[in-house]
């Protein structure tokens, strides 16, 4: 039933696009992204990935509500965010309500006009449990004298223990334990902030940082919870026809020996990973004066979701992955791209022999 009325709500939604015109404190936009995905000697996979609306409506000049619904593989449907803005100052806003993490380049900034590759990076979906968002309360301002822009906020937390049920694993350390706004519990509160320094033309350099306990059901038993102290490092640069982007991120996770062993299962104490890309348009070469954009790009990114491991646990060494792109991505219009790409992907397990993979994909936002 509750699908069945977030459908509708959806509908009604997009059935007042054509009000906007008079509706004007209402917004609506969204994104779409299409996916197909070919690895080396196996069958390839085609999947509308995501489908998301986003709708805002500023109520006065300090109070105003964002939104976004997201369909994912057409079959899932769920809230990616809900949240409420009051302004304190010109350069100081209250939040409060489902929210993204700021940690990263990808987390809060997600569209699939906005990076280069068919799906996100690799420890963006590991490590950075993206799209991670959780409910909470924050701050969020901007100093231009020192041309720096903050956020802090407190949040529930990624869950690792329900009713007797683990979520945590090696393979993609948190991601599993993403609540979202469906039901979820608090047990301990986390803390998340991050700052971005924009001083300088065309760069932008983040430093953020999550800190906390995983939440359980069961606050008596210690050994379901799992500390977590994340760092993340970032910073992109454009200029003209040239973007380098480049991330890093390192994850310590405590009491995961003692986890390991109630759960059974193998998450490690430390979790890292960078990559760095770049990308040049190359369609001013031929034209000066071309509205549309073809882009050729690379990235090589390494990440492990088992650095170190403790106690008697093995590390497994085919979470020690490395992935190098070559592609391109062909912007038809500001809002809407086509990609194309070739990933060599290698682990360091001893002759080991991942897939290499022809990836393409559409992409649009609003």
């Amino acid at each position: 039933m509750k699908k069945e009325v977030l459908v509708l709500i959806f509908l009604v939604i997009f059935s007042t696009i054509k009000a906007q015109e008079v509706v004007k404190n209402l917004s609506i936009g969204g994104y779409a992204q299409v996916d197909y995905i070919h690895p080396k000697n196996e069958i390839a996979t085609v999947d509308l990935h995501r489908m998301v609306l986003y709708v805002g409506y500023q109520f006065s000049d300090k109070v105003s509500f964002e939104s976004e619904v997201e369909f994912e593989h057409v079959k899932q449907l769920e809230v990616e965010q809900a949240f409420i803005n009051y302004r304190l100052g010109s350069n100081l806003t209250a939040k409060a309500g489902l929210m993204i993490v700021p940690m990263g380049l990808i987390n809060q900034t997600h569209e699939p006009t906005t990076f280069f590759t068919v799906n996100r990076p690799g420890q963006d979906h590991d490590i950075i449990p993206s799209t991670w968002t959780q409910i909470g309360v924050g701050l969020n301002g901007t100093s231009n004298n020192l041309s720096l822009k903050y956020q802090v906020y407190i949040f529930n937390g990624i869950k690792s223990y329900q009713d007797g049920i683990p979520f945590l694993r090696g393979s993609d350390g948190l991601r599993k334990g993403r609540q979202g706004g469906a039901e979820g519990f608090s047990s301990q509160a986390n803390y998340a902030a991050k700052l971005n320094y924009y001083g300088i033309a065309g760069l932008n350099i983040g430093l953020a940082g999550y800190f906390g306990n995983t939440q359980t059901t069961d606050i008596n038993l210690k050994d379901s919870y799992v500390g977590i102290s994340m760092i993340g490092l970032d910073a992109a640069y454009q200029k003209n026809n040239v973007t380098i982007r480049g991330q890093y991120v390192f994850n310590n996770l405590s009491n995961t020996e003692a986890y390991n062993s109630l759960t059974g299962r193998d998450v490690g104490s430390k979790m890292d990973g960078f990559y760095i890309e770049s990308g040049y348009n190359i369609l001013p070469l031929f034209d000066e004066k071309a509205t549309e954009k073809l882009v050729l790009f690379s990235r090589y990114e390494t990440y492990d979701t088992q650095a170190n491991v403790a106690g008697l646990l093995m590390k497994n060494n085919a979470y020690d992955r490395k992935i190098t792109t070559f592609g391109l991505n062909y912007f038809m219009a500001p809002g809407a791209v086509f990609k194309a790409e070739y990933q060599v992907r290698d682990n360091s397990v001893t002759n080991a022999d991942v897939a290499n993979s022809f990836n393409m994909g559409i992409g649009v936002s609003f």
